[in-house]
């Protein structure tokens, strides 16, 4: 076995021993449920809700529990290692740090992977038994769509998480950090934009507002999932913000792998370059 593949290995075990894998199914499993019961509760009505109001509310959800989940697991992989002095130690055997970082990654991405797979598989499993009444045209296709980008999202700040990793020496400023970032995606980004329409009197609006929204993971995820599916749409509201049909949804998905590949290239950078600090 490579060695890359070995530690991978290694840290979906710690993931599955811990029971990460487990804890983070169970949640987004049983908050997948009782979105798609309670959705309606609002209006005065409980029930099962059609699929596509039950993956806008998944998508509000998840906009703010994947990422932080992301955050939590894997702001300490690389400063935690460092700090335990298990990263001299790994390096004490014939293997590189190139090896140690993508054997790390691909881990922890198989442990979030994982998890989001069995949570919301496991809903989507239960809602086509209890629930065949939300069934509508291409709801399924639209669920798993939701399920994949989700996997990306939780890829995208595994990502951003790694950079804060590899580029402070203590783990409670990883912490601290990690936690800033799902703050500016998850919070403040999108109050700074709203700001900015309101001080222009909505100049940047039109063709310059949704590109803007690009420039956030957690935007790009959301457009995704509630512009792509007609029933969605309607119950987001993002159709009257985003014209429609401006996004393909092969472009969202490349820009959601562009944020995770673009700062695991910079995570990487700043690994390697510890060897030679």
């Amino acid at each position: 076995m490579s060695p890359i593949l070995a530690l991978a290995r290694k840290e979906l075990r710690d993931g599955i021993r811990n029971r990460w894998v487990l804890a983070v199914s169970l949640m987004l499993a049983l908050l997948a449920l009782g979105l798609a019961y309670f959705g309606s509760a609002p209006s005065g009505q409980v029930g099962f809700t059609p699929m596509g109001v039950t993956i806008a509310s998944l998508t509000s959800l998840a906009i703010y529990l994947i990422p932080l989940i992301a955050l939590v697991l894997c702001y300490g992989a690389i400063v935690g290692e460092r700090e335990a002095g298990t990263l001299l130690l790994l390096l004490g055997h014939p293997l590189q740090r190139w090896q140690i970082f993508v054997g790390k990654f691909l881990g922890q991405a198989a442990v979030l992977s994982l998890s989001i797979l069995l949570g919301f598989s496991v809903a989507g499993a239960l809602l086509a038994v209890l629930a065949p009444e939300a069934r509508e045209p291409g709801a399924w296709s639209a669920f798993a769509l939701f399920v994949a980008s989700s996997i990306l999202l939780a890829l995208a700040f595994q990502s951003l998480a790694y950079v804060v990793s590899a580029a402070v020496a203590e783990k409670t400023r990883a912490a601290g950090l990690a936690l800033l970032l799902w703050l500016i995606f998850v919070l403040i980004f999108d109050l700074l934009l709203l700001g900015l329409l309101v001080a222009t009197e909505g100049a940047i609006g039109g063709g310059v507002f949704p590109y803007l929204l690009l420039l956030n993971p957690a935007d790009a995820y959301r457009l995704l999932n509630l512009t792509g599916f007609d029933a969605v749409a309607l119950s987001s509201g993002l159709a009257s913000v985003v014209p429609e049909a401006l996004f393909s949804r092969s472009l969202l998905l490349g820009v959601l792998a562009a944020w995770t590949g673009v700062p695991l290239a910079l995570a990487a950078w700043l690994f390697n370059r510890g060897e030679s600090a």
